[in-house]
C-alpha cells in the first residue's frame, strides 16, 4: 500500500509548524489514540524509551512556564496541549516485557553510556512519530526547543527516571495564511549521497 499525494501533503509537503491555535480542546480520547499510533513506531530492540507528559491544565502550564524561553512563552501558554517528550533513563527495566527474544536488559543495565544514547535517540524518534501521527489525525503541531531542561526535569520528573528531550504544542491552528513562506530545504545533492 502506498499513500496518495493528498496524504503525503498532510504529513509532509503541506504541513507547517504552527504557533497559534484555536481554543478547541484536544480530548483524552484523542490523546490516547495519538499515543496508540506513536507506540507502534519502531525503536531499537523495541526499547520504547519515550515518555510523554500531556500538559493541558492551568496548573501544569504554570509548572512549565519558568522553563520556557521568552520566544516560546506566549504560544505555549495559549496552546491547548503541550507535550513534554521525555526519555526514561531506566527504559531497559521494561525490556523483559518489550523484547522477550533475548536478555536485552543486560545490554544496557551495565552500560550507562549506551543506555543514555539509546534512550535519547529512540525517544527523539518517538517524538517525531508523535508529530506525524498528530498530523495524520488532523492535529497541528509546534515542536520546539527553547526551554530549560533542568527546570522541566525538576518540576515534572523529580520522582522518576524520566528526562526532558523536547516540547511539542498541539492544537487546531487558527485559520489563515502562515506568517511567512516556507523556509528553504536542502536539495538531495546537498544532503545525501549514494555509496
Amino acid at each position: 500500500m502506498v499513500l496518495d499525494d493528498s496524504a503525503l501533503d498532510i504529513l509532509f509537503r503541506g504541513a507547517r509548524t504552527k504557533w497559534e491555535f484555536t481554543e478547541e480542546p484536544i480530548t483524552d480520547d484523542e490523546l490516547r489514540a495519538l499515543y496508540d499510533l506513536v507506540k507502534m513506531g519502531p525503536t531499537s530492540a523495541n526499547s520504547c524509551p519515550g515518555r510523554f507528559v500531556f500538559i493541558r491544565t492551568a496548573e501544569g502550564k504554570e509548572k512549565l512556564k519558568p522553563a520556557l524561553s521568552a520566544g516560546n512563552l506566549e504560544k505555549t501558554m495559549a496552546a491547548p496541549v503541550t507535550v513534554i517528550v521525555a526519555q526514561d533513563a531506566l527504559f531497559y527495566t521494561q525490556l523483559p516485557k518489550l523484547y522477550p527474544p533475548a536478555d536485552a536488559k543486560g545490554w544496557f543495565s551495565g552500560n550507562p553510556d549506551l543506555a543514555e544514547e539509546t534512550a535519547f535517540r529512540n525517544s527523539t524518534l518517538q517524538g517525531a512519530y508523535l508529530i506525524m501521527a498528530a498530523r495524520a489525525m488532523g492535529i497541528d503541531c509546534g515542536p520546539m526547543s527553547g526551554f530549560d531542561k533542568t527546570i522541566v526535569n525538576r518540576a515534572f520528573f523529580s520522582q522518576n527516571s524520566w528526562k526532558a528531550n523536547f516540547l511539542i504544542n498541539l492544537g487546531h491552528a487558527k485559520p489563515g495564511e502562515h506568517p511567512f513562506p516556507r523556509l528553504p530545504k536542502l536539495d538531495f545533492d546537498e544532503a545525501a549521497i549514494f555509496a
